[in-house]
């Protein structure tokens, strides 16, 4: 006897993959395949989540109103144009819910996050890769491949896997130049850390936009990935869209108070920023010096790319698996030489370029 039928989209759907987090070759591992905070959360963050605890039998706010108060205050934008959801990916899947029918195509670009196609093929959309250019984005590619059935646009920006962003005059060119009808969706999980004048991570452009939906995240620079809470930033008819897919009380109470005592403390996040932006030099020039190639990145990992068989992404990869360090390897596709290296601690930075220089035999 047969049980019930899913869609057919749904049997063919791939599953999201995370980074490892442990080796059975080592006695101890050392996660950098994630791009967790190499410093963890604030403490004010901390000690917000534990003073919770003894509300854990209350419903949470539904509409997360000091939450999106105190992100409204900290970006001088509209609160209720705010969306908040369980991590930015349950609002990248919100906009696919609420913009993509059966059959709709939605682009993103190759290389980029693997939550995309995820999202896009979950409610029987199309996914449509996009050929980036030097591990980049590539404005032109994306215009070249919009037809009359594209209705959303993901872009993430910086990127991840490869750490590469697009200035704020390629992102106005490519919103300039799209449908009206076609979302164009600016993922800015890593948007803290870049620190170039010419970024811009999507608010400028959502202010004056009908079709511009921006996503962030408080997993990364914030620390508190285990929360699962993210925010997005659109007009008032997606934002109120949005809401009206969502599930009710989708964000705990405990993510709610750390988000907002974690933006409260800005003396622990300016720390965090500088650790992440010397110790991402360090790092790429470091490896540059072992003969490796590094990818330019504005997030808090790196990509490094291996070449020869004998020194491959995966033999390099075994290598640190022996020693416990868990690096991100993705064994197929254009990135099977490539080994992405989350920001760690000082000692965990300098035993890497330390194994990888025993390895390289340099």
């Amino acid at each position: 006897m047969n049980g019930p039928k899913a869609h057919d989209w749904i049997n063919e759907l791939d599953v999201y993959i995370s980074g490892k987090s442990e080796t059975a070759q080592a006695a101890k591992s050392i996660k950098l395949s994630a791009n967790e905070s190499a410093m963890g959360p604030s403490p004010m963050a901390m000690a917000a989540y534990v003073n919770e605890a003894h509300k854990l039998h209350r419903y949470p706010d539904p509409a997360y109103n000091v939450l999106r108060q105190t992100i409204a205050s900290r970006y001088a934008i509209d609160m209720k144009r705010i969306i908040c959801g369980v991590g930015s990916d349950e609002i990248l899947k919100l906009a696919c819910r609420a913009y993509l029918n059966p059959g709709d195509e939605a682009l993103y670009m190759a290389h980029s996050f693997s939550m995309y196609p995820i999202a896009i093929k979950s409610v029987g959309g199309v996914a449509i890769e996009v050929a980036d250019s030097d591990y980049t984005a590539n404005v032109d590619n994306i215009l070249a491949a919009i037809s009359d059935k594209t209705r959303i646009i993901f872009l993430a920006n910086p990127n991840n896997p490869t750490g590469t962003y697009l200035p704020k005059a390629e992102i106005e060119r490519l919103w300039m130049h799209i449908p009206d009808n076609v979302l164009l969706i600016l993922d800015a999980a890593y948007a803290e850390y870049v620190d170039q004048d010419d970024y811009e991570a999507g608010i400028e452009l959502v202010e004056r936009s009908k079709n511009v939906l921006m996503t962030r995240t408080f997993s990364k620079l914030y620390g508190i990935a285990a929360l699962r809470l993210g925010w997005g930033y659109a007009c008032k008819e997606i934002s109120q869209t949005l809401d009206k897919v969502r599930d009710p009380f989708n964000v705990p109470s405990s993510a709610q108070v750390a988000g907002v005592a974690a933006l409260k403390d800005t003396e622990f996040e300016e720390m965090a920023l500088t650790y992440n932006k010397k110790w991402r030099a360090w790092l790429t020039e470091n490896l540059t010096i072992l003969g490796l190639t590094v990818i330019p990145s504005q997030t808090n990992f790196i990509l490094i790319k291996f070449e020869g068989d004998n020194k491959s992404a995966a033999a390099a990869n075994d290598y640190l698996l022996r020693h416990g360090y868990i690096l991100r390897y993705y064994n197929s596709g254009e990135l099977e030489n490539c080994l992405r290296l989350t920001v760690g601690r000082d000692d965990e930075n300098k035993e890497v370029v330390k194994l990888l220089k025993a390895f390289l035999g340099t």
